[in-house]
């Protein structure tokens, strides 16, 4: 996909030109649709990235495509790396550290999921999203902790209100990310003292993104209904969010979620399975159980 941003925003944005000068951020999942974008403001705003996926052709386009952003940027893309896999991601740091010097902030970004009741949730498909949102952002601040250290740099970790709510057919992101929150909040406290900090972001419903696309139920005249602000939000209010918090106007923030979805949690689900519960659903679930 091509930059969503670009020079306007840093007209538009509140945020100061060369905010980041001299940083480096380390980014899983930065090719995707929500971390592409506030790699893409980082990057606008002075910072040079390493984005990390598994897809090599697709990951290396998307930090030339931002690499263009600036002038001297350097962004790097390191494909074929498993989140899965600590052993892989630490590669990846060393790349990262051998070509951009240090790494001062960290997104722990990439992740899976799909709509599925748990009738038909199989123990391999529930363990798999677990595996990557779960295990992968442990792996990834494991991987990148010293650097992290000498630094005292910020991890954040995207994460959902998914289980703020018992959310129908989403069982396994659900504990998946409900597991995030819990790590995030248990780094902030075990490091704080190294001067590290740890936070997440929980978006909602935001346009134009691949979970929404498979998510949402996008053909439900309502859908706005349950959203207190009345729209859905963009990728760039969650890449501010991103760059607020890596700010030093949040240097005392730690340990929190900052969720971005316009108050929709709170007034209900606005997802697919809103739509089916409970009668399709519980007709689902009636059915023999995939084990």
């Amino acid at each position: 996909m091509p930059n969503t941003l670009g020079q306007s925003y840093l007209q538009t944005s509140p945020w100061k030109k060369n905010l980041f000068d001299g940083k480096v951020v380390f980014v899983t999942g930065g090719a995707g649709s929500i971390c592409r974008v506030e790699v893409e403001a980082l990057v606008l705003l002075g910072a040079n990235a390493a984005i990390i996926g598994r897809r090599k052709d697709v990951t290396e386009k998307a930090a030339e495509e931002i690499g263009q952003l600036r002038p001297g940027a350097k962004v790097i893309g390191i494909g074929g790396v498993d989140v899965r896999d600590v052993k892989s991601l630490a590669s990846a740091v060393d790349t990262t550290v051998g070509q951009l010097g240090r790494i001062d902030f960290v997104i722990a970004g990439a992740a899976g999921n799909f709509l599925a009741n748990v009738a038909n949730l199989s123990a391999n498909a529930f363990k798999t999203v677990v595996d990557i949102d779960l295990l992968g952002s442990y792996n990834t601040f494991k991987a990148t902790f010293d650097e992290l250290r000498k630094n005292k740099g910020h991890i954040i970790f995207i994460s959902a209100t998914l289980h703020y709510t018992g959310l129908p057919m989403q069982v396994h992101a659900s504990a998946a990310k409900a597991g995030v929150d819990s790590l995030m909040r248990t780094l902030a406290v075990e490091l704080g003292p190294l001067g590290i900090r740890s936070n997440a972001i929980a978006p909602g419903p935001i346009a134009g993104t691949e979970g929404m696309d498979r998510l949402s139920g996008k053909n439900d005249p309502n859908r706005f209904n349950r959203i207190p602000l009345q729209r859905y939000g963009t990728t760039t209010e969650i890449a501010d969010a991103t760059v607020y918090l890596f700010s030093d106007a949040s240097s005392y923030i730690t340990g929190t979620v900052t969720v971005v979805d316009g108050g929709s949690w709170q007034t209900g689900s606005v997802t697919a399975s809103s739509a089916m519960y409970p009668t399709k659903i519980t007709e689902l679930n009636s059915k023999t159980a995939k084990l």
